[in-house]
């Protein structure tokens, strides 16, 4: 027995040199990608490895000084590669900071259906322009302490025009670039795809894998995306907007939130859309806790017909957060009562019953709570109305159903922890709550979301749009579920009251959620969350 206990002994040492081994040969690769303090292994000798489930990634240097690493044919090693990158800390800071991305405006390229990377031919449409005006508008009340901008004509203009007469300065940065195709920049899309055949092919299902003229571009920008955000973390103004593209502006967000190369085309940025992350210190000098406050909020209707990622979907979820409730205290977490809507409450149920107007709702489906169910009723209320508002030309039947594991509130009462320290206003409120009961509204929210694909799945309709409306918790763990993640992932996303959150399914119900946008309030208009300032603490908020 004691020579069996010896021999996996030493299968687990050499194990773990064996990891040890490839550790630091990855270090020696990444001096590229990380510019703070060069590696985090020198300065906390207790290596932390976030045990989520990140897509594989390759680690490269970054584009000036680009080096192809040869992808590990072992599951073992490419796990550590994905550890390895969750693990590369974000440079620390001193204080909160909220960083705004904007697309530019629509370019004359892409009205042409031209693929443009990062070349400089193409300039803003008068449609781009009046996109960019439109974004201007929408954040003309807010305070920004610099503008970092892409150097390409397109974005430099959308972020003149946004900027408009502000006097901070806007700083252009090489590395915020659209992605750099190479020799298909230039080419119509059937151009591409008469020229290039399978390599066109690959690009539009397999872009992580991708290689054009000796290089990955999904890779490369993933490598860049990163080494952005210590320029950008490392300037000291506290509300930050960034100006660029597509592409590099879904690096940004995956990197921030840990996600890799597989993310691409799945978190959606159209023009002129508005992406916020916010960024909190911990102590210790350690990476800020990283949140994604809103995906892709657009001066467009985010449900009006269109494509996702340049596929038309058929299919789709729409996450309807549960408007404020009588049982609310504004500023911290909701009240265990089962109350109905508040007067705001009732604003926003009725904001969201009119921007749905612009789709055919197939169901509504609510947790059983009081305002889930009255905000599920007004919804189908308005959708059955269509024909009388000038919507439809005849009306609309809508099903309606209760759904029992939504209703995570019974769950989150279960905490110990006091209630203004869960503060729903909090960036990554859901991470103040004990392992246990994440765990529980991860594992209920699982058999939801099961549930709605299944329902998803009906085929007797060629087109089904489903409406889910519930607490912030269960619809912050479907988006989780959607984009297969874990629980660690829940405090990476925010959502608040009476917002909305699209998914599309341009696969149908059994392939992948694209998310075409998180958080979206700007139906509410005057009752809207703000962009760059955040409601925690504001009194005047």
């Amino acid at each position: 027995m004691k020579a069996v206990h010896k021999i996996k002994s030493e299968r687990r040492e050499r194990k773990k040199r064996g990891k040890l081994k490839l550790f630091q040969e990855m270090i020696s690769l990444t001096s590229g990608i990380v510019s703070h303090e060069c590696l985090f292994l020198n300065r906390n000798p207790r290596i932390h490895l976030c045990n989520r489930r990140n897509p594989n990634f390759l680690i490269i240097q970054s584009s000036s000084s680009l080096q192809e690493v040869k992808k590990s044919s072992s599951s073992e090693e490419r796990d550590l590669e994905r550890e390895f990158y969750s693990a590369v800390p974000f440079p620390p800071i001193k204080a909160r900071k909220r960083v705004v991305l904007v697309r530019h405006g629509q370019s004359t390229w892409n009205q042409e259906g031209r693929i443009q990377g990062s070349s400089n031919f193409s300039v803003l449409t008068q449609k781009g322009e009046s996109q960019a005006e439109t974004s201007r508008q929408m954040l003309i009340e807010d305070t920004f302490d610099v503008c970092f901008t892409s150097p390409l004509i397109r974005s430099k203009r959308t972020a003149e025009i946004i900027w408009d007469a502000r006097k901070e300065v806007m700083i252009p940065e090489s590395d915020l670039r659209e992605i750099d195709l190479y020799s298909f920049q230039g080419l119509l899309k059937h151009e591409g795809k008469e020229k290039y055949g399978d390599a066109f092919r690959q690009w539009q299902i397999d872009a992580p894998n991708f290689n054009i003229d000796g290089h990955y571009p999904v890779r490369e920008l993933w490598a860049r995306a990163r080494n952005c955000w210590d320029k950008i973390l490392s300037h000291e103004g506290k509300s930050v907007l960034v100006v660029a593209h597509n592409a590099v502006n879904q690096a940004l967000v995956a990197t921030a939130i840990g996600l890799g190369t597989e993310y691409f085309r799945v978190l959606l940025q159209s023009n002129c859309g508005v992406s916020v992350l916010d960024f909190t210190p911990q102590a210790e000098n350690k990476s800020p806790h990283i949140c994604l406050n809103r995906l892709n909020q657009t001066p467009n209707s985010p449900i009006a017909p269109t494509s996702s990622a340049g596929r038309k979907s058929s299919k789709r979820i729409i996450l309807v957060c549960q408007p404020s409730t009588q049982g609310n205290i504004e500023t911290t977490f909701p009240s265990s009562l089962d109350g109905p809507l508040n007067m705001l409450g009732v604003i926003q149920s009725q904001k969201t019953a009119e921007l749905l107007l612009d789709m055919k709702v197939s169901s509504v489906i609510s947790s059983p709570r009081i305002a889930s169910t009255d905000t599920a009723m007004a919804i189908s209320k308005v959708q059955e109305a269509a024909d009388c508002l000038g919507a439809d030309c005849v009306p609309r039947f809508v099903e309606m159903k209760q759904l029992k594991d939504l209703e995570v509130e019974p769950i989150l009462q279960q905490s110990k922890k006091d209630a203004t320290e869960s503060s729903l206003l909090q960036p990554g409120w859901l991470n103040s709550f004990e392992d246990g009961i994440r765990t529980e509204i991860w594992s209920q929210s699982e058999k939801t979301w099961k549930s709605l694909l299944d329902d998803l799945s009906e085929e007797s309709e060629v087109e089904r749009n489903l409406v889910v409306v519930g607490h912030p918790a269960v619809h912050i763990a479907l988006i989780g579920h959607c984009l297969n993640l874990t629980k660690e992932w829940m405090g990476s996303f925010h959502l608040n009251a009476g917002s909305i959150s699209v998914i599309d399914f341009p696969d149908g119900p059994a392939g992948r959620g694209v998310v075409r946008c998180v958080n979206y309030t700007a139906h509410l208009g005057r009752w809207s969350i703000p962009v760059t300032r955040s409601p925690v603490n504001d009194e005047e908020f």
